[in-house]
């Protein structure tokens, strides 16, 4: 029997139970990948991480990302999320306020952008337009005439890719009821395991975009996520691309559906680099034994 460090982190939010939670395994070096997917099926989070040496000099650790149904390169929340609980544990970065993690898409930085903020820098994606042929199949899967099409639905690839699909309104965003089969349809079709869907909210209101990612199947798994960083750093890269920024900084709020109420933060900086940050908290702290 041998056992390693484990906790248990709530991301994007700063209270428990209102984020998105992460399994992080410590010292994973002596785990195979077959282990490491036994033990993201046995903790059915939507990931868990495994923290190992980096193998680049230029990081600082090296990061696998399970779901209960196989491995991705990157994803967001356990990118925010494994970083948080490997400071949390007294890890001191090499670079004051910068951490740089290794993963399946290589080398991803890191930043403190508050005194209890830190954001990754959201990676190079592919983005390719929907078919518009392919509109009246997803106006029929989410079930509304709602959908603004004068953003033209797209797949966003950084590593997980996505789906996303904008409405006219948060409102619009949250009264979706789709047809779960339907909307696999599509998305297999679009190449990916997910559809991001997003609205604005009107002016004073609790963030600048509703988001809601509906998971349908492959490695994403089934369900809707809670809070999603990859889905955000995919919205950043896409309005950067439609010119709909709405500013340099701006918000977004996921998960209510769920009854969380998850926040993420979205900053272009002057070097046209976007960061995605927010709030983290540990909730269970213990050993893992396999």
């Amino acid at each position: 029997m041998h056992t390693v460090r484990f906790s248990q982190v709530d991301v994007f939010s700063a209270v428990p139970f209102k984020g998105n939670p992460l399994a992080v395994v410590f010292d994973a070096d002596g785990l195979d990948g077959a282990q490491m997917q036994a033990i993201a099926r046995w903790t059915n989070l939507s990931e868990t991480t495994f923290l190992l040496a980096p193998t680049d000099p230029e990081a600082d650790y090296r990061v696998r990302i399970f779901t209960t149904g196989g491995e991705l390169p990157f994803a967001g929340h356990p990118t925010l999320g494994t970083a948080y609980a490997l400071l949390e544990s007294g890890y001191r970065p090499r670079r004051p306020g910068r951490l740089i993690q290794q993963c399946g898409v290589g080398l991803v930085e890191l930043t403190r952008r508050a005194a209890d903020c830190w954001a990754f820098a959201a990676p190079p994606a592919r983005i390719q337009p929907l078919p518009p042929e392919h509109g009246v199949l997803l106006t029929r899967a989410l079930g509304s005439e709602a959908i603004d099409f004068a953003a033209t639905p797209s797949t966003v690839d950084n590593g997980a890719p996505w789906l996303l699909v904008r409405m006219h309104s948060a409102a619009d965003c949250l009264a979706l009821q789709p047809d779960d089969a339907a909307l696999a349809a599509v998305t297999r079709a679009a190449g990916t395991d997910g559809v991001a869907i997003y609205g604005p909210h009107p002016a004073g209101g609790p963030a600048d975009f509703e988001m809601r990612c509906l998971m349908t199947g492959g490695n994403f798994g089934t369900g809707e996520d809670p809070v999603t960083g990859s889905a955000n750093a995919a919205l950043a890269r896409l309005l950067e691309a439609q010119g709909r920024r709405p500013a340099a900084s701006y918000t977004v709020r996921q998960g209510v559906a769920l009854q969380r109420e998850g926040r993420v933060a979205i900053e272009h900086d002057n070097d046209g680099r976007i960061w995605i940050g927010g709030a983290c908290i540990t909730v269970i702290e213990g050993r893992f034994r396999y």
